[in-house]
Parts: structure tokens; sequence; C-alpha cells
């Protein structure tokens, strides 16, 4: 009877009668509900957050470790690794300063050379450098794009859509039609994604092809466009030259893979087949070869004038083809020639300055072309295939013969460089040929060591090199070069390099490596930058279609000899 009556007793506080009749413990229990449903949501909380943590943290790792394994891969253990940050308010103010010399060139060429090749500012008149191709229209396409000068852009485009007429009878340069016409078109079309600049290069490259119709593969050097009649210049004694037939593997590969036909691709690797059948051990060529026997004439060795180039592309055709074991050859060879280099390498007394001889022969001599200042930035993009050891005394190189390229400026009183220049005992350097035409190759080496080390001091030294362009070139119609750099004296021409390599150079330097960057893009000598696309073929084009990923069109986020003439 006890036991009923407790647990009637107990029974009650179930009631919810019970606690109508008591308003305390009513409001007692409210709190207690309360509080436990307060700790238990908070408890969830923590732990769903806990977890977003967790998730964030394991995302993370695997980021570092993803990092980790390209460092391992590419040896570039001994750089700086650049990440986009906001943008220095100096480097913006410089940028702008930069897109205000762009614009001042192509209005000046706008109002007074349309659709001609070159622009002469002083007598404010065009003139048809290059046969009529509108060679500085071409050669700015992708500078106005990437500049975000989008109503300049359109404008020339339209120039090339109802003006830009290859059937010409003009005897042109293969070289120098392919780096800043075909070269400029294709980068055109890889920014824009506009058929029209693809549909353009195809023509102009197929205009050029029987070039290569040699018993060697070795190209002639220039082409009747309109008649297709290739032949060598007669100052040549009929040779091939090295530079002019090593560097149209860039465009043309990149042309073969735009549009899935092979035969620009094949015809320009069979070059490269056909040179490494003579590839010295030290990978140094002459400038000549012979177009019908395939074998080398003797000349003069350089990383200047009429060599420079087709050591750059070795480099650049392997990162074009994003490293894989299809384009392994190309590094290979450019390993040879970089030992090769190493050993024209001298320096001066007093100052010790690094620069690069040409070789005849057996003999050395102590001249440096300006040209061959596009070396440091070549030396340090390179360096980045190397083990951590090799890369830092490639690195080291460079940097040092940029140094050097920037005293070729500073030497002078206009602080503008000469062609070329001659080192003596006792003495750092002198000019030999005193005029600059604009040339772009050592901010091309500064803008690359930049990118590469992240080193502010080749900002410094661009933009001093800019003011004095600023000084010395800038006229009321454009920019001219100099005809003597200790002078001042100017000249009557704006080279179309001028735009499509020196700006540029210039205006990426003050730029965010986002733009344009370089594990997505690759310039071609005249700095019209392509996109890189893995190679997975045989070396004769026969995985071009799935290469390129069904016709995937790329986008980008918001240098070399010039026949440049004094």
């Amino acid at each position: 009877m006890a036991r009923t009556r407790s647990s009637s007793s107990k029974l009650r506080y179930c009631n919810p009668a019970y606690y109508l009749k008591r308003p305390k413990r009513l409001a007692f229990l409210f709190i207690a509900f309360v509080c436990l449903s307060f700790l238990v949501w908070d408890r969830q909380t923590l732990v769903r957050e806990h977890e977003v943590e967790l998730a964030k943290l394991s995302e993370d790792v695997a980021h570092l470790q993803n990092l980790l394994e390209e460092i391992k891969t590419d040896g570039s253990a001994v750089r700086k690794t650049l990440k986009d940050v906001p943008d220095d308010p100096i480097d913006v103010q410089r940028r702008e300063k930069v897109k205000d010399a762009m614009l001042h060139a192509w209005n000046s060429y706008v109002k007074y050379a349309w659709g001609q090749d070159e622009l002469q500012p002083q007598s404010k008149s065009g003139v048809n450098s290059f046969g009529g191709l509108g060679a500085t229209l071409v050669d700015s396409l992708d500078t106005l794009y990437i500049m975000g000068l989008h109503e300049q852009f359109q404008k020339a485009r339209e120039w090339v859509a109802n003006s830009l007429d290859f059937n010409k009878n003009y005897e042109a340069s293969v070289f120098e039609t392919t780096i800043r016409v075909v070269g400029g078109l294709l980068s055109a079309y890889d920014l824009s994604n506009d058929q029209l600049f693809l549909d353009k290069a195809k023509d102009i490259a197929d205009r050029l092809l029987p070039a290569w119709d040699t018993p060697s593969g070795i190209p002639y050097n220039i082409i009747n466009l309109a008649q297709g009649r290739p032949h060598n210049p007669g100052w040549t004694g009929g040779e091939s030259i090295l530079a002019d037939s090593g560097t149209e593997q860039l465009e043309f590969i990149a042309l073969s893979q735009r549009t899935g036909d092979p035969k620009y691709q094949e015809k320009v690797e069979n070059v490269i087949t056909q040179i490494k059948k003579i590839f010295p051990d030290d990978g140094l060529l002459p400038i000549y070869l012979d177009p019908h026997r395939g074998t080398t004439a003797y000349s003069t060795i350089t990383f200047g004038a009429m060599g420079d180039s087709f050591y750059e592309y070795l480099l650049k055709v392997w990162i074009q083809g994003n490293k894989t074991p299809a384009v392994k050859r190309y590094r290979e060879m450019w390993e040879q020639s970089m030992k090769g280099l190493s050993s024209l390498i001298r320096r001066t007394t007093p100052s010790s300055f690094t620069y690069i001889c040409e070789k005849n022969g057996e003999s050395l001599n102590d001249k440096m072309d300006e040209l061959a200042c596009f070396a440091p930035g070549m030396l340090a993009l390179g360096s980045t295939g190397y083990g951590p050891e090799e890369s830092q005394k490639m690195l080291s190189l460079a940097e040092e013969l940029a140094w050097t390229c920037y005293n070729f400026y500073q030497s002078t009183p206009t602080k503008l460089a000469g062609e070329n220049y001659f080192f003596h005992a006792g003495q750092d350097m002198s000019v030999g040929t005193s005029w600059n035409i604009l040339r772009p190759e050592t901010v091309e080496s500064l803008f690359y060591l930049w990118r590469i080390t992240g080193n502010k001091t080749y900002q410094e030294w661009g933009w001093n090199i800019f003011q004095a362009f600023e000084k010395n070139s800038r006229v009321e119609s454009g920019y001219v070069g100099l005809k003597d750099v200790n002078s001042g004296v100017k000249d009557n021409m704006m080279q179309s390099f001028f735009l499509a390599e020196t700006l540029k150079y210039l205006y990426l330097l003050f730029s965010p490596s986002s733009v344009i960057p370089l594990d997505q893009w690759v310039f071609n000598t005249e700095a019209h930058p392509l996109k890189i696309v893995a190679r997975h073929d045989d070396n004769s084009g026969n995985d071009l279609k799935s290469s390129t990923g069904g016709q995937q069109r790329p986008k980008i986020k918001l240098r070399s000899r010039k026949e440049g003439r004094p």
C-alpha cells in the first residue's frame, strides 16, 4: 500500500495540472528547458564549425602538398613563390604611365600612318617597311587587348577584317612575317577567341610554307607572297640564317594545334630534326646554314643578331608543349647550348661586368649586341627546369648579365643603350654602333627576372629605362629612335616592336603576375603571348586535335633579331 502511494506521488510530477497550480515550478521548468535547448544548440553549432574548420585545414594541407610536389618537380625551391597581392600604388601609377605612352604611340600611328607598316613621326607619314601588311597595327593587337584598350582593339580588328590583304607582289622575310604577323594574329586569337584572327593567320602561313620546300627542309628566308617563289638574300651567299630558320616553331606549332592541320608543325619541326643531326657537343651553331645540304657554313657564333632567337625557341617550344616528353628534345638541345653559352662568358675589369662573347672559329670577340640582352630573361625562364643547384647557378648568371645590360643604358649620356658594346682590357664597356631603335630586349629580361624572383629592383631599372625613352624618344607625333645615344640626335622611325614588345613588357613589369601568367602563356620573340597547350604527340603532329582539347579557346584574366634600321 505504501509502495502504491509512493508511485502515485512521483507520477504527479508528470501531470500538467500539477504545474498549473504551482506557477513558480512551471517557470523553473520552462527556464530549465530553454537552457537545455540552448546548450544542445550551442554544442551542435560548435561541432559544425569544427567540421568546417577541419575540412578547410584538409584543403590547405592538400594544396600545400601539391605545391611541394610542384617545387620538387621543377626545381624551383631556390626561387620565391609569387602570389597575387594587392596592387602597389606605385605600380598602378607607373602602369598607367606606360599605358599613356602606348596611347600616344597608337594614336599617332592612327592619325599619320593608319594601315601602313610603320610611322615616321618626324615627317608625320607612314612607310611600308614590310610590304604593306599593317605591321604596327597587327603587332599592336595583343598589347591593346592586354592594356584594356578595347575601343582601339576593335578599330584595329575592323581593319584586319576589311583591309588586310596578303596577296602582294612583295619579297617578304619569312622570319619577320612569322614573328610579327602570324604571331600577332595568333595571339589576338588566343586572347579574344575571334575566329577572324585565326583565319588570317592561316592565310599568311599558307603563303609562307613553300619556303620550306628545300632538299634539307631548312627554309629559304625570303618569299614572294603573291607568287610563292622562295630564295635567300644575296648578301648571305645563298645561305640560310640560323635565327631565321629556327624561329618559326612556336607560331607554326600553335597554328597546327588551333586548326588541327599538322602540315605547319611538320615543316618547322623537320628543321629541328635536321639541325639535331649536326648539333655540336657545345650546342653552339654558326649563323649560316646550307639549305641544300643541311650543314653549317663557316660564320660567326653569336647570341646577338642572326643567332639569338634560335636558342630562345629551343626553350620556349618546350614550355609551349607544357614540358611533356613530346618536347623533351628541345629542352635537351637548349641545355647543351647553355653549356656552350657558359664557355662564352667573360668579365670586365675593373667592374667585373659579365658579358657574352662572340666566336669566330677558335677566336673570341669581346663584343655583345644589345640584342643579346634577351639572354638574361631566357636563362631565368629556363632555370625552372633544373634541379636546385643548377637552377641557382643559371639564375645568378641571368642576374649578372641583366646588370650589364642595364648598364648599357646607364653608361650613356641619354641613359639609352647603343646597338652593341665592346670590352677592352682595363675598360668596362664602350659603345660600338651608337644608335638606339627602341629595342625591348633588356626590358624583356627585367620582366622575367621580376616575375621569377620577385625582386623589385628590376622594376626600378625598368622604370628608369622608360623615363629615358620618355625624355629622349617621345615627340609630338609618336616615339623615335636615336641616331646617336651620346648626342641624343633623333631618327625618324617608330619601330613596330616598340608597341609590340617594349611597351608591353614595361606594362607587364608593373602588372600583377596573374596578367599573362607564365605557367599559362609563352611569348614569341616579338612578345606575342601564345597559350600553352600540352603536347602528347610524336613530334609529327599526330595528336593535334586531341591536344587542343576539342578546340577549346583560351582566355586571360583581366623580342630576337629585328631588322631595325638606324
